[in-house]
């Protein structure tokens, strides 16, 4: 039997004197592709944080390739290859694409940079076209393509995504969705983080539904989709 390559254990997080997440468990196994759907608020966003040590856990579990990193430092996260592209891109926007990618390399992936520097503008021929021109003055589009090459640089054994379509217009959605599909046809793991739910569950192997910081719905597309109670209840469908 396969062994999850991230499982998360009754996760509880927060903020202050706000808790979050009530009690979250999923996993993600080796080369699947799991979309993680909710409203905003649902606490999705929070899951990710915590999960990358960058939110305090106040109770659970996460293992990551069967090693307990709850609670880890997220430099030592990201050292394990867990990498998450972040909601809004975090591109830095007054250096170059260039060297925006180099610093994707620089806690993991330094010895291979120069190969993955090569994959990423084989993945992404736009970026190779901007080689030195400032971050900020990309497209939505395009710095969202340097913010998934970035994280690309890391060597990610799992890449979180975290609404990468957020803000793009639908053809660039289209784009963005067709670039994930290729993710996942290369056999890297992604957790997709997404509220939009239909291209979401077009490429996803699984699937959960978030919902005030616990998981309502666990399952295949095809099931979500199946259900008109769930659909109505937590996707708005």
């Amino acid at each position: 039997m396969n062994t999850p390559l991230l499982n998360v254990q009754g996760l509880k997080s927060g903020y202050g004197a706000i808790e979050v997440l009530r009690g979250v468990y999923l996993h993600v196994m080796p080369g699947e592709t799991v979309a993680l759907l909710g409203s905003n608020g649902a606490g999705k966003t929070t899951l990710n944080l915590t999960l990358s040590g960058l939110v305090s856990t106040r109770a659970g579990r996460v293992q990551f390739d069967g090693q307990d990193i709850t609670g880890m430092h997220y430099q030592k996260v990201v050292l394990h290859g867990l990498i998450q592209v972040p909601e809004g891109r975090k591109v830095f926007p007054n250096l170059s694409v260039h060297e925006n990618l180099e610093l994707g390399a620089f806690k993991r992936g330094r010895e291979h940079r120069a190969h993955n520097l090569d994959k990423v503008y084989e993945t992404f021929p736009r970026l190779k076209e901007r080689v030195t021109q400032l971050a900020g003055t990309l497209s939505g589009g395009e710095q969202q393509m340097l913010a998934i090459g970035r994280g690309l640089m890391s060597e990610p054994r799992l890449l979180i995504l975290d609404e990468p379509s957020l803000g793009l217009s639908p053809l660039l959605v289209e784009e963005m969705f067709g670039l994930i599909s290729q993710l996942r046809s290369s056999g890297l793991a992604v957790l997709l983080v997404e509220q939009n739910v239909g291209q979401s569950l077009d490429i996803a192997d699984r699937a959960y539904v978030m919902e005030n910081g616990q998981i309502r719905f666990a399952g295949t597309p095809a099931e979500l989709l199946s259900s008109d109670t769930l659909r109505q209840a937590y996707l708005g469908m």
